[in-house]
């Protein structure tokens, strides 16, 4: 009886094993939805459609971008958690994805549970930016102005819970200062309000404000990291520049509804691995550096970034009713 047993067993292995391999070779055989949750435009979307159109061009279908930009991410969040586990749905998830669960009263998933996570592709510096009319050309000195004149001066931000959004926050809880937060529906939006004199202070993704910041549009006063951004090493860290400690890194990676048949994420993670020294130029362009490596390693990064962002909302006092 316990040889029977151990043969079905056997059986049922390896017609699995058979049913991952045929799987794997033959995802995809129809186009898959990548769902981004900020407008066209921004650097989320722009991130997205350089390795959309890579895998359409490798895996032989189309991988189409499907904007959401609604509830800070919530919406394509959602879409995501509840779609068909077959691999045909796929988000880019960026840390508004980690920070919504401690932001927001009513998410309606799981940030880590609910997700199949594939790769983390890209990480980027977000970069401090005022409008050339604001008498400041340091850290110090936009301090130093905002203290003077409390509510004055107010950022843009690609929507409440944002990571650039927080970022500014963690930035006002450190430096001792207040603004005002304007939020908008993606970073296209958010920097044509910096442009035109909306709003005066944005963190802005590196990608998309340092063309403004060479044309002598927008001023440049430090980046968010740790350590200064290959994209603009001349540019110092707001930690160098007046605010010790600070250190806030941006990133995007893909993730599948939670369930996705590991032979898809696998087939994801590497052609998306393989993808990204092709695609390094194209990214650092963007301001953005390639990262990679696999699946696990993502998940684990996910719910480290998920308890650090939680800690950042409790210090900024940040909340969406």
């Amino acid at each position: 009886m316990k040889i029977q047993s151990f043969l079905v067993a056997a059986m049922v292995l390896g017609s699995a094993a058979l049913v991952t391999e045929a799987a794997e070779k033959s995802y995809p055989e129809k186009p898959v939805r990548v769902l981004v949750g900020l407008a066209p435009g921004g650097g989320t979307d722009t991130v997205t459609r350089v390795m959309t159109q890579r895998l359409s061009d490798v895996l032989g279908q189309p991988f189409v971008v499907d904007n959401r930009p609604s509830a800070g991410g919530n919406v394509a969040g959602e879409l995501a958690a509840r779609a068909v586990p077959d691999g045909y749905t796929l988000i880019t998830i960026t840390p508004t994805h980690v920070v919504n669960p401690s932001l927001f009263r009513d998410v309606r998933y799981d940030a880590v549970r609910d997700f199949a996570p594939i790769v983390l592709m890209v990480y980027t510096n977000y970069v401090l930016s005022v409008r050339t009319s604001l008498p400041v050309t340091s850290v110090k000195e936009l301090i130093a102005l905002a203290k003077a004149q409390p509510q004055r001066l107010s950022y843009a931000s690609t929507g409440i819970g944002s990571a650039n959004h927080l970022s500014a926050e963690l930035f006002k809880s450190m430096a001792g200062i207040d603004m005002v937060h304007v939020p908008y529906k993606g970073g296209a939006p958010a920097l044509s309000a910096l442009l035109s004199g909306e709003v005066q202070v944005m963190f802005s993704s590196s990608g998309g404000v340092l063309p403004h910041v060479k044309a002598g549009r927008v001023r440049a006063l430090a980046v968010t990291g740790a350590k200064r951004s290959l994209s603009a090493p001349d540019i110092p860290t707001i930690a160098e520049a007046g605010v010790p400690g600070y250190d806030v890194t941006g990133w995007y990676g893909m993730a599948a509804t939670a369930g996705t048949p590991k032979a898809v994420i696998e087939r994801l993670n590497v052609t998306i691995n393989r993808a990204l020294p092709e695609l390094r130029e194209r990214y650092e362009n963007l301001g953005t550096e390639v990262s990679g490596g696999t699946a696990a390693e993502f998940g684990e990064f996910l719910k480290s970034e998920r308890d650090k962002w939680a800690r950042v909302v409790k210090i900024s006092g940040a909340k969406v009713d």
